[in-house]
């Protein structure tokens, strides 16, 4: 018998899930990080209903991760004209969508097409979902949380608190790579990593690194290049088949499932993102940032800087302020 004899619509059925826990909508969720995000979101216990929005394929993905055993209920929704649908009472949207590096291209690179991207889900978020964190993984990071903080200025709608670019691929990996140079356990390091999410704007302050290491220098040329080029490293050891895609995904449910515990209430919940900021003379900046249960409670200040940072960090300024800039054009032009 099939599902209509028996009178079940399956839009309709409802296994008994985590009805109290947030709604989540992945912006992109077909892609190469939307895939492995979206079943990494549907294994969280604290997501309760989880959209699935794409311009292609959106109703595949979901059908494959709806057959989970977890709580989550799942939708899908395809192509522009479904995207409103996907958004309506969103606690928090994460935006993987756009075109992924290939080998010889740069995030900025990925701007022309990226920002168009940005621009039009954020529109959509506006109108929709305006009080939802949103989260911000599509590359150049650094122009395009300025996109979406723009476009929701225009809309009348922004709250800085609310606006996270997703940086905490750097953090992972710094603390990998540390781990391995130290002989630690990866999950017992903590690396803050501040500035942006390209090249020379991502400063490892591996003198502030927990538990504390000393470093050669070598050691600090080494982990600071490396943790600066670890997307390039593996855009070239993919040779042409796609970007950090796991590992993003891996780090984008890390950073989701804090911004979740956050808006539960949880206390102490600090992590570096990408966010707004008077860190620095520039409007924004990652550093590490509490959550709360409206998106950023409170930005921390940089710290102790030795001179290396110091130095690393006016390189970082001088490349990031291009890049803000470039985002906040493409919007007001």
């Amino acid at each position: 018998m099939v599902e209509e004899d028996l009178g079940l619509e399956r839009v309709n059925c409802r296994a008994k899930g985590a009805s109290s826990g947030f709604k989540v909508a992945i912006l992109g969720a077909a892609g190469g990080i939307g895939q492995p995000l979206a079943m990494l979101m549907k294994m969280n216990p604290l997501v309760s209903l989880l959209h699935l929005y794409d311009v292609v394929n959106a109703h595949g993905v979901t059908a494959d991760i709806s057959h989970m055993d977890t709580s989550a209920v799942v939708r899908g929704f395809l192509g522009q004209q479904q995207l409103e649908d996907a958004l309506i009472g969103m606690d928090l949207v994460i935006i993987p969508a756009g075109v992924p590096r290939k080998p010889g291209m740069t995030r900025d690179d990925l701007f022309n097409i990226n920002a168009g991207i940005v621009r039009t889900l954020c529109e959509a978020i506006a109108k929709c979902c305006p009080k939802a964190i949103v989260n911000i993984i599509s590359n150049p990071v650094n122009s395009t949380v300025p996109i979406a903080a723009e476009v929701f200025k225009k809309a009348g709608v922004f709250d800085p608190k609310r606006v996270l670019g997703v940086t905490m691929l750097d953090v992972v990996r710094a603390n990998t790579f540390v781990a391995e140079i130290m002989g630690l356990d990866p999950r017992e390091v903590d690396v803050p990593v501040v500035g942006g999410h390209a090249g020379v704007t991502i400063l490892p302050l591996l003198s502030q690194v927990k538990p504390s290491c000393s470093f050669t220098q070598k050691e600090i040329d080494y982990l600071t290049d490396r943790i600066q080029n670890g997307g390039t490293e593996v855009v070239e050891a993919k040779a042409g088949a796609g970007s950090a895609t796991l590992s993003m995904a891996y780090a984008a449910v890390k950073f989701a499932d804090a911004c979740l515990r956050a808006l539960r209430g949880d206390a102490a919940v600090v992590h570096c993102a990408y966010v707004a900021s008077e860190v620095t003379e520039l409007p924004f900046f990652a550093s590490k940032v509490r959550l709360g249960r409206n998106g950023v409670e409170e930005i921390y200040p940089l710290g102790p800087l030795n001179e290396y940072e110091r130095a690393g960090l006016e390189k970082a300024k001088k490349e990031l302020a291009g890049s803000i800039q470039k985002g906040v054009s493409f919007v007001k032009k």
